[in-house]
């Protein structure tokens, strides 16, 4: 019996949150829970992938879950931008619970049955965001997605850990609230639609004072993207176990903000009119001053994960101004890089938490000469940060050159050089680690005793996220395709 492409992408995001209800059932037993929590994620990446093959072949889908109001609906669709957000976090979502299965043992965890629960209810929120039709369903997503994440960062217990929630939930909701939900009652009042249009819901008779405003509210409101001064979120949620990290800055919540900004860019106002708007220049200038403050700041921190951290809330200021570049390699770039980023950071973060487990230590300066017992782990971080530097034989490479000609594209070239400056900065700060762990000097090699690599579970996810990072430089023509497809939608593309 087949099984229509429509009843495929609602299992999507139904499957998950069945799949909690498992874990929820037999948390007794952790080979059984972690055996649902597995079997989960690979039929939803079964079916995303059949998905992908849908649309590639043409196949066009819409789902319709009911009217909550006149105007508003919650209703999903398929379509090319979507489709690399869903391909990209359900495939990580696999690697990341075969990592948190070796982390959470070896770290003797608490609560992890908790953590598996609110891990599929994240998945299922993701799922929500990648296939939303209109900015309604977006909303409503996005928020369990913040709430479903929330107990993931407290997951501790400790104060520090209440207070990065708190920190964390305060912003990403205040933002929510004061100015996203704002700029989508906005929308509707002007558009008179919420429905993600091919080139933008607004005429051409549209005020564009007006516009500029509701812009700048959609990407105040977005905090997920951590965009500064909106940014102290994501530092405060390192207290969370790595493979909450690991979720948050690569697979999830992140990607989840600057997928809302490239869609809200591309099908809310499209890209003539973004190149219009006065309020565009100034989001570009703040989302370069966001890469590169955010870079130099990297550079002093001894703590690895808060490095990883600061390193992230770089790499999205490249998205966001590939979304507001409003050029054609701008949101190709933009869109390529939510995946390369996701493979670079994601191993790095399981790098850090293998390095936690393995030694006890957390700050970059105690990791001297532990590539002898770890050299597994740090190659994969070596090869990890050469794709977040954007070098070869790295798929970052692919999305920083798009940006660059994206910023050569319409001129900008101050952006230009913000992007060389911040490469620069990330050799900076990311490189010496594996260097030092390999070459740490004569006498400064730290205590070595009873140092060994990673559990065997967490070091085949490494492998895996490594070598997906190479693999996106010899062959990233899937993921060109499907971002080059976002502007061959009629309507979309810049005449």
């Amino acid at each position: 019996m087949s099984i229509s492409l429509e009843t495929m992408l609602q299992l999507c995001i139904i499957l998950p949150l069945l799949g909690a209800l498992g874990i929820a059932a037999t948390g007794r037993n952790p080979n059984l829970r972690e055996g649902i929590t597995i079997s989960t994620g690979l039929v939803v990446l079964y079916l995303v992938i059949n998905l992908y093959l849908g649309l590639k072949a043409g196949e066009s889908i819409s789902v319709h879950w009911g009217d909550i109001m006149p105007g508003l609906q919650v209703s999903f669709t398929l379509e090319p931008l979507g489709m690399i957000f869903a391909l990209v976090a359900s495939f990580l979502w696999v690697i990341t619970t075969i990592y948190s299965i070796g982390y959470m043992r070896a770290h003797h965890e608490e609560n992890q049955t908790r953590f598996y629960i609110c891990f599929a209810i994240a998945i299922s929120s993701v799922m929500g965001i990648s296939f939303a039709d209109n900015l309604f369903t977006l909303f409503i997503f996005y928020e369990i997605l913040t709430l479903s994440t929330y107990p993931l960062v407290t997951h501790a217990g400790t104060e520090k850990a209440k207070r990065g929630g708190r920190i964390y939930l305060g912003i990403l909701l205040s933002t929510s609230i004061a100015f996203f939900l704002l700029a989508i009652v906005s929308t509707w009042f002007v558009a008179g639609t919420l429905d993600f249009t091919p080139g933008g819901v607004f005429g051409p008779a549209v005020d564009t004072t007006v516009a500029a405003i509701i812009l700048v509210l959609f990407i105040f409101g977005i905090g997920k993207a951590a965009i500064m001064p909106f940014h102290r979120w994501l530092p405060a949620a390192m207290v969370a176990p790595t493979p909450v990290s690991a979720l948050l800055h690569a697979v999830a919540v992140v990607k989840a903000g600057v997928f809302t900004v490239l869609k809200v860019s591309v099908f809310i106002f499209g890209i003539d009119l973004l190149q219009e708007l006065p309020s565009t220049q100034f989001l570009l200038y703040l989302a370069g001053a966001t890469v590169l403050l955010a870079s130099l700041i990297a550079m002093r921190q001894d703590n690895l994960k808060a490095r990883l951290a600061y390193s992230t809330v770089s790499q999205l200021g490249y998205i966001t101004i590939g979304a507001l570049l409003a050029s054609s390699a701008g949101i190709i770039g933009g869109s390529m890089h939510i995946a390369m980023h996701a493979f670079g950071k994601i191993t790095l973060f399981f790098c850090a938490g293998a390095i936690l487990v393995a030694t006890h230590k957390s700050n970059i300066s105690d990791m001297r000469g532990i590539g002898r017992q770890m050299p597994i782990t740090m190659a994969a971080f070596f090869i990890a940060s050469l794709s977040i530097i954007g070098v070869p034989p790295t798929g970052g490479t692919w999305s920083k050159w798009f940006l660059l000609m994206g910023t050569l594209e319409t001129a900008q070239w101050g952006l230009m050089v913000v992007l060389m400056i911040s490469s620069l900065l990330s050799i900076a700060y990311l490189l010496p680690i594996p260097y030092r762990a390999f070459f740490p000097g004569k006498g400064q090699a730290v205590d070595q005793v009873g140092i060994k690599e990673a559990p065997t579970a967490s070091l085949i996810a490494i492998c895996i996220t490594a070598t997906g990072c190479l693999v996106l430089f010899v062959y990233p023509q899937p993921l060109y395709e499907l971002a080059a497809a976002i502007l061959e939608i009629p309507g979309t593309a810049h005449e």
